[in-house]
C-alpha cells in the first residue's frame, strides 16, 4: 500500500465511510458473523483489536505483541498481550510493511513521501537503528512495501512507487522504470531478483521450505489512472542460492478489475491468507464487484480455500500469531482486526 494511497483512503474513510465504520463497530463489539454471505461460504466471528489513522503491515512477535504501522501518521504501534496500544516507534520514516527476523529483530519498509525514508532498516535489540538498504547500484530506492523471511535469514523485498513518481531513481538501460523486488543477504549484499516479471510488486511471502516467492502485482494508479493495471498473484520457483526463477512465473489468481492483492501470509496450514478486493468501487481504477474486501486463502498450486470478509476497506496485510498460531491478524482501514482460524 502506498503513502499517497493511504493518506487519501483515511481521509476517505473518516467521511464517506464513517458511519459504516461505526457500524461494525458495534457489531464487532460483540463479536459478530460478517453478513452477506454467499452460498457454501463460512461464517467467521471477527473482532476489533485496536483503532488508528490507517493499518498495515502486521508482524507477531513470540512475546505476544502484535506490531503494525499506522502510516498516515508515521508510527509503528503495539498491541501488547493486554490489548493495550502503545507506540514502539515515531518518526518512523513512512514504515509499511514488516517482519521480525530470525533473531527477532523487527525489519521494517520505510517508503516514500513526506517524511518518508525510502528504506529498508532493521531495530537492534538495544534500539538502534540499522540500514539494510536505502540504495541499488547507487540509486535511491523507490518506497520498499512489503518484506518476507526465507528459512536462511534471507530478506525479500518489494519496491513499487504508488503516487507521485518524479523522484524515481531506478530505471534500466533503456529508460523503463524499475519496481522491482530485491534480497538482501546474510552478508548484507543486496541482488535485484525481480525487474520487470511484475508490473508492480507489492506484498511478498516465501513458502517455509523456501521453494516459492509469491508477489502481490496490484497497479492502480498511474497511466490512464490506473484502469486496466495488473491485479495478479504471481508464484516464482526459487533457487537454493536465493535467486528467482524467472521462467517459472505461474499466476495463482486474478482479480480482474477489483482491487487486487495486497499483503499476504503463509498460515500454519501451508495455505496463501491474501488480503484483496473492496467492499465499495474506488472508481476509475479499482470495481467491487465479484472480489469483495476481505482475505482469500489459496493453496500454494492456486487453488481458492475460502474467504474471510472483512467489513472495513481497504484491506491491507495480514500476519498469525496467538498462543496457539491460529489467530489471524488483519490490517484494514483504521482497524487491526483479529479472527481465529481452525
Amino acid at each position: 500500500m502506498s503513502e499517497g494511497r493511504s493518506e487519501m483512503k483515511a481521509n476517505q474513510l473518516s467521511g464517506r465511510s464513517f458511519l459504516r465504520k461505526l457500524e461494525c463497530m458495534v457489531l464487532v463489539a460483540a463479536v459478530v458473523f460478517p453478513s452477506g454471505l454467499r452460498a457454501g461460504e463460512k461464517e467467521w466471528a471477527v473482532k476489533i483489536e485496536g483503532v488508528v489513522a490507517f493499518t498495515e503491515g502486521p508482524a507477531w512477535h513470540p512475546s505476544r505483541n502484535v506490531y503494525f504501522t499506522d502510516v498516515v501518521n508515521n508510527r509503528i504501534m503495539r498491541r501488547d498481550p493486554s490489548g493495550a496500544m502503545q507506540v514502539y516507534r515515531t518518526p518512523s520514516g513512512k514504515a509499511n510493511g514488516l517482519v521480525f527476523d530470525h533473531e527477532g529483530r523487527l525489519v521494517a519498509c520505510e517508503g516514500a513521501g513526506e517524511g518518508g525514508n525510502r528504506r529498508v532498516t532493521r531495530t537492534e535489540a538495544d534500539g538502534t537503528i540499522t540500514v539494510l538498504a536505502d540504495r541499488f547500484e547507487g540509486k535511491r530506492l523507490n518506497s520498499p512495501n512489503d518484506v518476507a523471511n526465507d528459512p536462511r535469514g534471507r530478506l525479500y523485498f518489494s519496491d513499487p512507487r504508488y503516487g507521485d513518481k518524479g523522484d524515481v531513481e531506478q530505471f534500466d538501460a533503456e529508460g523503463r522504470r524499475i519496481e522491482g523486488v530485491y534480497r538482501i543477504d546474510p552478508n548484507g549484499s543486496i541482488t535485484r531478483v525481480l525487474t520487470h516479471e511484475v508490473d508492480r510488486p507489492n506484498g511478498l511471502a516465501v513458502s517455509e521450505d523456501g521453494r516459492f516467492l509469491f508477489v502481490a502485482d496490484n497497479v492502480n494508479d498511474g497511466e490512464n489512472g490506473g484502469v486496466g493495471g495488473a491485479r495478479k498473484l504471481w508464484r516464482f520457483d526459487l533457487k537454493p542460492d536465493g535467486g528467482v526463477d524467472a521462467a517459472s512465473r505461474k499466476l495463482l489468481h486474478d482479480w480482474g478489475t477489483d482491487r487486487g492483492p495486497d499483503g499476504m501470509t503463509i498460515g500454519p496450514d501451508g495455505w496463501l491468507y491474501v488480503t484483496a478486493g473492496f467492499n465499495f468501487p474506488n472508481p476509475p481504477a479499482e470495481t467491487a464487484g465479484e472480489h469483495r474486501g476481505g482475505v482469500y486463502i489459496f493453496t500454494q498450486e492456486g487453488e481458492a480455500k475460502g474467504f474471510i470478509p472483512i467489513l472495513e476497506d481497504m484491506v491491507t496485510n495480514c500476519v498469525f500469531g496467538g498462543p496457539e498460531g491460529k489467530t489471524l491478524f488483519v490490517t484494514a482501514g483504521h482497524t487491526l482486526w483479529s479472527v481465529e482460524v481452525e
